[in-house]
């Protein structure tokens, strides 16, 4: 939400360029991504570390990851292993802020991902990601579609008289994948604005379960964006607004 919010009040400006490098962008996202993962799995290693000695780096207030701990490590033998650590981990903090940074500014540029962002819980990375995975909106006929190009629809078992419905596919892109449902959470649990798509995944959760109930509301947001990246038009967020409905 932080990148989006940059984003949206222009608080980052750069010269901007024609078109979106969806293979420059792509590989942005996914060196990001790749460098998020070892940022938390170095933050794990350190509370790992710290654990035996009964120190708990948690949240400290007006202090980042890396001064709480100072603050709780003596010196000493573990002090170092420690420092070693958070060197480590600072490198790569400054550098997942730099392609952050990057991103933001990748996402002024397209006029398609500022209208993606217009949809609640979709930031940045969610409307950069989904950009450059679909590519070019035409070559999907039906909306609804794309659901199951980006594998959030559930399988289907038939054999004789077995027909069940099993877990979502899985196929496709994952990281897109990923940020739809990153965003659906947010939509249900963090937008205090209320949407069809929020209300329609509330009454959902009440019946088949939360986690099932955000699925279904990443798929329809995939559906959404499609809609609105082909027609060019912004988020409507209510039925009296919604030219067209997501199936």
């Amino acid at each position: 939400m932080g990148l989006a919010q940059i984003v949206r009040t222009g608080w980052y400006r750069e010269v901007a360029v024609k078109g979106l490098d969806g293979q420059l962008v792509r590989a942005l996202i996914t060196t990001r991504a790749q460098l998020v993962a070892q940022r938390v799995d170095l933050g794990n290693q350190i509370r790992g570390l710290l654990k035996p000695f009964g120190l708990l780096a948690g949240k400290g207030v007006g202090k980042t990851f890396a001064e709480k701990v100072r603050s709780l490590v003596p010196e000493g033998p573990a002090h170092d292993v420690t420092e070693a650590l958070l060197r480590a981990w600072e490198a790569i903090n400054k550098e997942v802020a730099t392609l952050s940074r990057r991103l933001v500014s990748e996402a002024r540029q397209d006029d398609t991902v500022c209208r993606l962002m217009t949809a609640p819980g979709v930031a940045v990375l969610v409307a950069l990601t989904y950009v450059s995975t679909i590519g070019d909106p035409t070559r999907f006929p039906h909306s609804s579609s794309v659901g199951a190009y980006v594998g959030l629809t559930p399988r289907r078992f038939q054999s004789g008289e077995t027909d069940h419905t099993g877990r979502i596919s899985r196929c496709g892109d994952r990281l897109t994948r990923t940020y739809l449902y990153e965003a659906a959470g947010i939509i249900l649990n963090r937008v205090s604005r209320w949407s069809t798509l929020k209300a329609w995944g509330t009454r959902l959760a009440r019946k088949i379960g939360h986690k099932k109930a955000t699925v279904a509301v990443a798929r329809k947001l995939a559906v959404i964006l499609h809609r609105m990246w082909r027609d060019g038009t912004e988020f409507r967020w209510s039925n009296k607004e919604a030219a067209v409905t997501a199936p």
